[in-house]
């Protein structure tokens, strides 16, 4: 028998616990990371569901109107979200939880719900038990957006062999160059190319605000990470990581400044981060999304792909009540 009972903030302790062992729990599901949005940006509504008076599972979620209708929304402040589920899952036990949580949106007048798992790559043990009873229960893929993983060896080199020959050019052009890489705190300077970068090439602004970036970053010193190359110290490329799970880290952003692109600075600055992240012995580097609303990007497909990276499903559900 599970019982869904909303989220309250005397829980903070125990949703961190439950999502730090949890099969699929990332930094995205912490309410650490949830804090940084201000007041009044969403109505939260995140659930905990319960086993035998026991918590079982988490959702964080919030209410969110969606072409004049009232659905509950797998937190929209995130990458992704979804349920967070322990390791050993049972297969029925996924049939419960989609059903309860049907019931229990009818039961609050909700008109649907919409909901982002995780990748499976940032699962601990792969399952797709939860996507495959929301679709025995009436969910639909709303989009499937596909996003670059890469799998790290033990040794940069090994990874640095499955790069294309173009790429592999690109990082001994750079080094021949000078550009130098290193970790850094210079996120206001990032952010400047960032801003510049998205507007030039898509009209948009980035996701996250300076501010928040910033706040995110003292939030997670550990978890969030800037590298930067340099060109006479002068930044012209930069990523953002986030570390999600202790085997996983996700390049949340990624830009560059034009002017230096023939550098081939971020070929490079990508071989160190791998380079970091091996030595820190993460397992898989998740460069995004090249898809933006099922749109595909090809050149960025392609540039991604010329490290050794191949395309796994970023997928949202979704169910009208």
């Amino acid at each position: 028998m599970l019982e869904i009972k909303k989220y309250i903030t005397e829980q903070l302790d125990l949703w961190e616990k439950i999502v730090k062992n949890a099969n699929n729990g990332t930094l995205f599901h912490t309410r650490k990371f949830l804090s940084y949005h201000p007041p009044g940006r969403f109505i939260d509504h995140s659930l905990i569901i319960y086993k035998k008076d026991k918590p079982y599972i988490l959702f964080p979620a919030a209410e969110r109107e969606i072409n004049g209708k009232r659905f509950l929304v797998s937190h929209p402040g995130t990458s992704y979200g979804s349920f967070v589920v322990p390791a050993e899952l049972p297969f029925a036990d996924s049939y419960k939880i989609v059903e309860s949580l049907i019931k229990y949106a009818k039961s609050h007048k909700f008109n649907g719900i919409r909901l982002t798992p995780p990748p499976t790559i940032y699962n601990r043990r792969l399952s797709n038990y939860i996507d495959f009873a929301l679709l025995q229960h009436g969910f639909t893929y709303h989009k499937r957006e596909i996003s670059s993983i890469l799998f790290l060896e033990n040794k940069v080199e090994q990874n640095l062999e499955k790069f294309k020959a173009s790429h592999q050019r690109a990082v001994r052009k750079a080094i021949k160059e000078g550009v130098e890489i290193r970790e850094s705190d210079q996120l206001e300077e990032f952010y400047q190319i960032l801003k510049n970068n998205l507007k030039i090439r898509h009209n948009v602004t980035p996701t996250h605000t300076l501010d928040e970036l910033l706040k995110l970053k003292e939030l997670f010193p550990n978890e969030i990470k800037l590298f930067g190359a340099f060109l006479n110290n002068k930044m012209v490329a930069g990523v953002v990581n986030f570390t999600c799970t202790k085997d996983v880290v996700l390049a949340f952003y990624i830009s560059h400044d034009e002017k230096y692109q023939e550098t081939r600075a971020l070929n490079l600055l990508f071989y160190s981060i791998f380079d970091w992240a091996i030595k820190n012995e993460l397992k898989v580097f998740d460069f995004g999304i090249f898809t933006v609303n099922e749109d595909p990007n090809f050149g960025l497909a392609r540039f991604k792909e010329n490290f050794g990276a191949s395309g796994m499903f970023r997928d949202t559900f979704e169910i009208i009540l």
